[in-house]
C-alpha cells in the first residue's frame, strides 16, 4: 500500500490527521504496513505492543485467555474497525493481554505502536482519541462480562444466533458447537446441551452438514429480552 493511499486512508480514519505535522505524519505512515493474515493467524498474543491493527476486509476476534486455557472472546472486529488494545505501549494502563486471531482471510493496515506512543506524547489530540477508542472497547468488554456473570445461557445463546444472523444477513449460522463456546466463553457440552433444548422447542434446526438454522426468531428474541 502506498504512502499516498495510506494517508488518504488516515485522514478518514483519525480525526487528529490534519492537525499533526508533516514530520508526525511521517512517522505514522513510515511505521505502517498492509498485511495479509490467513485465517486462523495469531495476529497479537498479548507479549509485545504490535499497534493499532486498521481492518480493511475481512474479520478478526479479540478474547482473554483464562490460566486453564478457556477462551473468552470479548469482541470481534471487521472492516473499518480499529482495535488499541492490541498497542500496549501506547496505553501503559491496559495490565491484561488479550489475543487477537484472523477469523477469516483478512487484510489490515497495522500501525506500529512505539511510533503512534511517541506521537501521542506530543499530540494530546492523539492520546485522546486512543482513550475514548479503549474506553468504547470496554464498554464491549463489561457487555461481555455482564452476559457471562448474570444472565442464564439460554438467554446467552439466543442473543449469539441473533446477532450471527443479523451480522451475516442469514437464519443459518455456520459454526460448530466448538466455536460457539469460544466465542461465548462456554464449554463445548454446554452450547450442544442447549442446542438440543432449543431444536426440542422448535427454535432452531441443526444438522452437521447446513448448521444451525434458526426457525423461530419471534420466540428466540422473547427469550433473549
Amino acid at each position: 500500500m502506498d504512502k499516498t493511499a495510506l494517508a488518504l486512508l488516515f485522514a478518514k480514519t483519525f480525526p487528529f490527521w490534519e492537525e499533526l505535522c508533516d514530520d508526525d505524519r511521517a512517522t505514522l505512515l513510515r511505521s505502517s504496513q498492509k498485511i495479509h493474515f490467513r485465517k486462523g493467524t495469531t495476529i497479537h498474543d498479548g507479549s509485545e505492543c504490535t499497534g493499532l491493527i486498521l481492518v480493511k476486509s475481512g474479520s478478526l476476534r479479540v478474547y482473554i485467555l483464562s490460566e486453564d486455557g478457556k477462551e473468552i472472546t470479548l469482541y470481534r472486529l471487521f472492516e473499518g474497525d480499529m482495535c488499541i488494545l492490541s498497542a500496549s505501549c501506547v496505553l501503559e494502563s491496559i495490565t491484561f493481554d488479550v489475543f487477537i486471531d484472523a477469523e477469516d482471510d483478512s487484510d489490515c493496515v497495522v500501525v506500529g505502536g512505539c511510533a503512534f506512543a511517541q506521537v501521542s506524547e506530543r499530540v494530546p489530540q492523539v492520546r485522546i482519541f486512543a482513550l475514548e477508542n479503549a474506553v468504547s472497547r470496554f464498554s464491549d468488554v463489561m457487555w461481555v462480562m455482564q452476559q457471562i456473570l448474570f444472565m442464564s445461557f439460554d438467554k446467552r445463546l439466543a442473543i449469539f444466533l441473533l446477532d450471527e444472523s443479523s451480522k451475516n444477513g442469514t437464519d443459518t449460522i455456520k459454526l460448530t458447537h466448538e466455536q460457539i463456546a469460544k466465542y461465548m466463553g462456554s464449554a463445548r457440552e454446554v452450547v450442544t446441551r442447549m442446542l438440543k433444548y432449543f431444536v426440542s422447542e422448535g427454535l432452531v434446526t441443526a444438522s452437521r452438514s447446513e448448521g444451525i438454522r434458526i426457525a423461530d426468531k419471534k420466540r428466540l428474541r422473547d427469550i433473549a429480552l
